[in-house]
């Protein structure tokens, strides 16, 4: 059967909008934001800002494609079909392999979290216990699952907005906390050692974290198989993009260092939960660590959800193995959900044997993956662009912004980061980890896939097989 006939289409534009949420505001924002900001001070707003272009403009791209042509594997399908297989088949597996690290992140972070409350409970019993509970959840029909995501998105959006608001209303009142030693307000981006602290060098290490941050929203393509009206709902989730990126990061980040001096800011738990107690807000401080621990949820139950529908639609080609095409009575891909549980269970081990060091380790390897997927969307859709006529170039119903100049600075960009992940001592083991990836994946393309799709051509060549269906 094929893929159209197989995914149940339950995924209206509200799921679709908050699914993306769901991927790309979680342990970035809420947890990594403190690192940008010890790297950059105060102009890491500049980095969001330049970062959000970037990443619209790849959006856009991978918009034009999932519009013409909705499926489910989406972005890795494109990679095949307009610049070859073995393209497709890293793109494919490094977007898996993104997920797979980006949730091991944000169930380091959900451990940390827990340390609000219980922070003699081993880290590792929690991971264990939200693991075993998203299992459960992703073998739910995919309506049901979009529903869930929706209303966890939910709970993290109003707390964002309620803590813009309230902090924009301590700054006009000139709130000052009782024995801080500091005043809130816009002057806290300057006053402490400038609005560059740390000059070009430190907005420009900070990249990778922040690029790290925006890592999941490429989600929106894979839900195009999934989708009731994918060239409804699509260009609507994409168009919400820059809204989402000048609200949920930029306005967020600009309001939490007025609130609080950008160099008290730790990276002990999050940044948000640590502000509140700091101003003597404790039940506010409660408030935001559930806040954060069902954007974490959320998060990885979105990274689960990705991965196991990229699997599906990579095994409909034959790059994956064809046990993931087995669904359950409900449509769902059961076996891509039990393989991530279980890949998921290595966060437990590396939560127990350094703890300490997890989130900065894996954030900078999901980094080069992000960058890599990212890099490989605006490279097919280039391709694609090349391969249409000018009527049909004229007849895409939603295509890239600017084009050729926009895709050519978002390609610009995601060059510019691999490079200074590889200038900068503590991320230049994420390339290593890359690179040693990339190699990997061609040995195994070399090995299982390419004899296969090899003799497939040769068989369709005979002239018994014309006209057959494959």
């Amino acid at each position: 059967m094929s893929q159209h006939s197989t995914l149940q289409r339950g995924l209206n534009t509200r799921h679709i909008r908050f699914l993306a949420l769901g991927s790309a505001i979680g342990t970035g924002l809420f947890y990594g934001s403190a690192t940008a900001i010890s790297m950059a001070g105060p102009s890491v707003i500049l980095a969001y800002i330049v970062a959000g272009i970037a990443i619209y403009i790849v959006m856009r791209a991978l918009g034009e494609m999932a519009v013409k042509n909705p499926v489910s594997g989406s972005f890795s399908h494109y990679a095949t079909q307009y610049i070859g297989p073995f393209a497709g088949f890293t793109t494919g597996w490094t977007y898996v392999f993104e997920m797979i690290i980006v949730a091991l992140a944000d169930v380091t972070a959900f451990g940390i979290y827990m340390g609000f409350w219980y922070p003699d409970v081993p880290r590792w019993i929690w991971i264990l216990s939200l693991i075993m509970f998203l299992g459960a959840i992703n073998l739910i029909h995919v309506k049901v699952f979009g529903e869930l995501e929706f209303w966890l998105s939910i709970v993290k959006v109003t707390a964002i907005v309620a803590m813009i608001l309230g902090g924009l209303g301590l700054m006009f009142y000139g709130f000052q906390a009782d024995n801080s030693g500091f005043t809130t307000g816009i002057q806290n981006l300057w006053i402490h050692e400038g609005f560059m602290p740390n000059g070009i060098a430190g907005l420009v290490a900070c990249l990778s974290v922040v690029v790290f941050a925006f890592g999941g929203i490429e989600i929106i393509g894979i839900t195009a198989g999934e989708s009731k009206d994918p060239k409804t709902s699509i260009p609507k989730a994409i168009n919400a993009v820059p809204v989402r990126i000048l609200l949920f990061y930029v306005l967020t980040i600009f309001v939490l260092m007025s609130i609080f001096p950008w160099n008290q800011i730790g990276s002990q738990g999050s940044p948000f939960v640590q502000i509140f107690e700091n101003l003597g807000i404790g039940s506010a401080a409660t408030i935001l660590n559930i806040v954060v621990i069902t954007a974490a949820v959320s998060a990885i139950n979105s990274d689960v959800f990705g991965a196991g529908r990229m699997l599906y639609g990579m095994a409909d080609k034959g790059q994956a193995p064809q046990v993931f095409q087995k669904l359950s009575r409900n449509g769902v891909p059961w076996m891509t959900v039990v393989v991530m549980a279980g890949v998921l269970l290595i966060g437990v081990l590396l939560n127990y044997l350094i703890p300490e060091n997890v989130f900065l380790i894996i954030a900078s390897i999901a980094t080069f993956a992000t960058v890599w997927v990212w890099l490989m969307i605006l490279l097919s859709q280039i391709a694609m662009r090349r391969k249409l006529s000018t009527a049909e170039i004229k007849a895409l119903d939603f295509p890239v912004i600017g084009w050729p100049y926009a895709p050519a600075f978002a390609i610009g960009f995601m060059l510019f980061i691999l490079v200074m992940m590889g200038y900068f001592p503590d991320s230049r083991p994420a390339i290593y980890v890359g690179i040693s990836w990339l190699i990997l994946l061609w040995i195994a393309y070399s090995i299982w896939v390419k004899p296969k799709q090899n003799t497939v051509l040769v068989d369709h060549s005979l002239p018994q097989n014309i006209g057959m269906e494959r």
